[in-house]
C-alpha cells in the first residue's frame, strides 16, 4: 500500500508559477498510476491531471491543458505538477492520488482512486 504526502503549495500571484511534488513510500512506486485532483471550496473534487506507470501516457483537464505539466521519477518514487500561468480560478486544495496500474478504471475520474495524500493548497490572488 503507497503513502502519499504532498508539498509545493502556496500563494502566488494571477501569472505565476508553481511546483508541486508529491513524494511516495510504501509499495512498488512504479507499479501505480498518478494523479493530480483538486477541490476548490464548496466544490467537488476535480481531476487535473494524471500519468501512467511509466510515463507513456499523460492525461489533463481541458482547464489545465497548455499551462500544468505532470512528471514522475520512479526512481525517486515522486510525482510532479509544474503550473504555469496561474489564474485565480486554480484556487484549490490539491491531491496526489494513486491507482495500482491492473486496477481498471478511467484515469480522469477523480473517485476512481484508492490511495489519496492530504493535500497542499495552491491560492492565487488576481
Amino acid at each position: 500500500q503507497v503513502q502519499l504526502v504532498e508539498s509545493g503549495g502556496g500563494l502566488v500571484q494571477a501569472g505565476g508559477s508553481l511546483r508541486l511534488s508529491c513524494a511516495a513510500s510504501g509499495g512498488t512506486f512504479s507499479t501505480y498510476r498518478m494523479a493530480w485532483i483538486r477541490q476548490a471550496p464548496g466544490k467537488e473534487r476535480e481531476f487535473v491531471s494524471a500519468i501512467s506507470w511509466n510515463s507513456a501516457t499523460t492525461y489533463y483537464a481541458a482547464s489545465v491543458k497548455g499551462r500544468y505539466t505532470i512528471s514522475r521519477e520512479n526512481a525517486k518514487k515522486t510525482v510532479s505538477l509544474q503550473m504555469n500561468n496561474l489564474k485565480p480560478e486554480d484556487t484549490a486544495m490539491y491531491y496526489c492520488a494513486a491507482n495500482h496500474f491492473s486496477k481498471v478504471s478511467d484515469p480522469t475520474n477523480s473517485k476512481s482512486y484508492d490511495y489519496w495524500g492530504q493535500g497542499t493548497q495552491v491560492t492565487v490572488s488576481s
